[in-house]
């Protein structure tokens, strides 16, 4: 099957797929699963034999996975030959190759084949832009690598794809994105933000928020700027996970994905993912960083994918804690919230754990001074309820867009916490 056939059979059976009723869906999962499970699973060495059920394989993480890379993949590429194709062209013969920013923790790879590549291409297009597809769409990729993934796209007549790397700096490319007038803008809220603070002359018809935490905060600037709901794809470099559909729920790709999920405290959740499309790379039981909330609504769209309340932030971005209790967790969002409801004139903010009892709030110089000790104010008292032996300092700079590395407004810099 040709690159372009790929991609459209698997634009149908996403579309298919999205039209059964829950019980339904479960039971194409089921045999999906099944089969990958029987079949692909074992050509990875890490495996060599299909399992009995799938909870009887081990939960691996980025560590063991880039340890291990050449047993994961069916065609034994190390991660030595991986990293010098990447260096080249992201070319391994007939493989692609491509990694994370690092802009988080470590870099990790991945490696997907050419009819893989096409079908992630038809199944996002399935999702994202299905009303669109037939009236040609220009799509804005604006992230800091270009992994290869997005080649696919330029070769169909349907799609102007450009990619404008966000490491550049939005000035070298502002002309060229607003020459190209594209109907489809996929970028990190922080850069959306910027589009908005620097009236971008842009006129999409959809937007996408990507490759960062879409903090609630970003949201209603971004939407008054484009005049347009701000969508979510939810994607990192171990798969598409979710993407927003035209109702406004973010649903889970579990047309290509397993998805289990530990409980994470707070009502949150951290899943565990098993890719059953994927035949190249092996991600089987592999454990996100990463912080949800589930729905327990299911979507007005009719679609039987369950939905994503919100991408809450990252594991590595809890704030540990001592107190005379006992050690302390507190996820990014209950520190988020600490901080805008204590005024509303806040709308950018930066709360840093640097030590096991020191906290930084950073706030711009220009925001008001009450509002920045009300801010201080209510960290230290959320964190003086929870019995936490730690000092909140506040810090006012002024906080730059940074294109280098993910916008993380709650970070945890212990070196414990990796």
């Amino acid at each position: 099957m040709n690159g372009l056939a790929e991609a459209a059979g698997s634009f149908a059976l996403t579309r298919w797929v999205s039209r059964k009723t829950r019980p339904g869906f479960e039971r194409w999962q089921a045999a999906a699963l099944r089969r990958f499970l029987d079949r692909d699973l074992p050509r990875a060495p890490f495996y060599g034999k299909a399992p009995a059920r799938l909870t009887d394989l081990p939960v691996i993480d980025k560590a063991l996975l880039m340890a291990r890379f050449e047993d994961f993949n069916v065609h034994g590429l190390t991660a030595s030959l991986a990293w010098a194709a990447l260096a080249r062209d992201g070319r391994a013969g007939a493989l692609t190759v491509g990694a994370s920013t690092g802009t988080s923790g470590n870099r990790g790879l991945f490696v997907i084949s050419e009819a893989e590549r096409y079908r992630w291409l038809g199944a996002i297009l399935a999702k994202a832009t299905p009303d669109l597809l037939w009236r040609g769409m220009r799509v804005a990729v604006i992230l800091p690598q270009n992994t290869g993934l997005y080649d696919s796209a330029r070769k169909s007549r349907l799609i102007k794809l450009a990619f404008f790397d966000l490491t550049l700096g939005p000035e070298s490319w502002r002309g060229a994105l607003e020459m190209f007038d594209p109907t489809i803008i996929i970028a990190p809220p922080k850069i959306l933000r910027h589009f908005a603070a620097e009236n971008f002359g842009l006129r999409p018809k959809r937007v996408f928020s990507a490759a960062e935490t879409l903090d609630p905060v970003d949201r209603p600037v971004i939407e008054a700027f484009f005049r347009l709901p701000l969508d979510q794809i939810y994607m990192a470099t171990e798969g598409l996970f979710a993407v927003t559909c035209r109702q406004g729920g973010l649903h889970l790709a579990e047309d290509s994905v397993f998805f289990e999920f530990e409980p994470a405290g707070e009502g949150l959740v951290a899943p565990l993912v098993t890719a059953f499309r994927r035949q190249t790379q092996i991600m089987a039981r592999y454990r996100m960083n990463d912080l949800l909330r589930l729905s327990d609504q299911p979507c007005k769209c009719g679609s039987p994918l369950r939905c994503v309340d919100e991408v809450v932030g990252r594991m590595d971005d809890v704030f540990r804690l001592g107190s005379a209790d006992g050690p302390i967790l507190l996820t990014p969002d209950v520190l988020r919230n600490a901080v805008l409801k204590a005024d509303r004139r806040i709308d950018d903010f930066r709360l840093v754990q640097i030590g096991p009892d020191r906290v930084e709030l950073g706030l711009p110089p220009t925001l008001a001074d009450d509002a920045a000790a009300a801010a201080r104010q209510a960290v230290q008292t959320l964190l003086d309820t929870r019995k936490a032996v730690v000092t909140v300092t506040l810090v006012r700079a002024p906080l730059p867009l940074e294109t280098g590395r993910k916008l993380r407004r709650v970070e945890c810099r212990l070196e414990q916490a990796r």
